[in-house]
């Protein structure tokens, strides 16, 4: 049974995110990942205006004239959210858990999908998968993935994104959309990431709060790693101290960019303080702008 808390979070998100979908970015997401799966149709004989890169060249060989293949849009996408789980999520300084951000934005991309007639579905990590929730179509369905994000009552509260990216490889065949959604407090995933996305169409979504790069303004305080249960004492009064963590933070910032950029994958930033359609929609629109470059 579901505590009245929960429902009462379910249904917010549920409302908040699908009023966004209806009003904000209809058709943004379909203009974003049109033509992304392309299935073989036909190879038939060369007509003009015909493009040359279409030509099968094995068949224009055989038959000593000019056949192109012939291709058509698949109807409908299959999308997943694989959502990070692990205890670093539980931190938010502001409106919102990193966790609870991260529910918004998959109920974004949920709604995006099913209005779209696409499939979505749903990976739940920590150093291990979670729960795993194949593709479907529907609200319900997408109720379903709000749920489950908000009440999985994770077995760990570590990370192993490598490990969560490796089994969607296995449990998708098809080509498939995949949003991996994370603070990406953990290392060596690079690879995995990068071998996944030569496969399948990945984007990274990087959750940060406000208070990732600062030091609450008092004298000494205590850091716990949430994940680790690491403690740490800081004279957070003392200004070269305070410079020190923040240069620490910055740092481990561009070196998670730069896994990005080495893997290949497109990066949405989002923060437990601000808009989550804003940046995605600009990734919609920049996603769209590079398809006819």
């Amino acid at each position: 049974m579901l505590s009245a808390e929960v429902i009462r979070q379910i249904k917010g998100i549920h409302i908040r995110t699908r009023r966004m979908v209806d009003t904000i970015m209809a058709g943004q997401y379909h203009s974003a990942f049109r033509g992304l799966g392309m299935e073989f149709e036909e190879v038939r004989e060369y007509v003009p205006g015909d493009e040359v890169k279409t030509i099968d060249w094995n068949v224009t060989s055989r038959m000593g004239r000019p056949y192109v293949k012939r291709y058509r849009e698949e109807r409908e996408l299959v999308v997943m959210v694989l959502v990070d789980l692990s205890e670093s999520g539980a931190f938010g300084t502001v409106h919102r858990l990193k966790r609870e951000t991260a529910a918004e934005m998959a109920a974004i991309l949920a709604f995006n999908a099913i209005r779209n007639n696409d499939r979505i579905g749903a990976i739940l990590f920590t150093d291990r998968v979670e729960r795993y929730i194949p593709p479907k179509k529907g609200a319900a369905h997408v109720w379903r993935v709000i749920r489950e994000i908000l009440t999985c009552q994770p077995q760990s509260g570590k990370t192993d994104i490598a490990a969560a990216v490796r089994f969607f490889g296995r449990v998708m065949r098809k080509r498939t959309v995949a949003f991996l959604i994370s603070d990406f407090h953990d290392r060596d995933y690079g690879r995995a990431l990068a071998v996944t996305a030569r496969k399948h169409d990945v984007i990274s979504v990087l959750v940060s709060d406000p208070g990732d790069g600062r030091l609450p303004e008092a004298g000494l305080v205590e850091l716990e790693d949430l994940e680790s249960g690491r403690r740490l004492v800081l004279d957070a009064a003392h200004a070269e101290t305070a410079r020190r963590y923040a240069a620490w933070v910055e740092t481990r910032y561009r070196d998670t960019r730069a896994v990005f950029r080495r893997a290949d994958v497109d990066v949405v930033e989002i923060s437990t303080d601000g808009s989550l359609v804003d940046p995605l929609r600009r990734f919609f629109r920049a996603r769209e702008r590079a398809r006819y470059r």
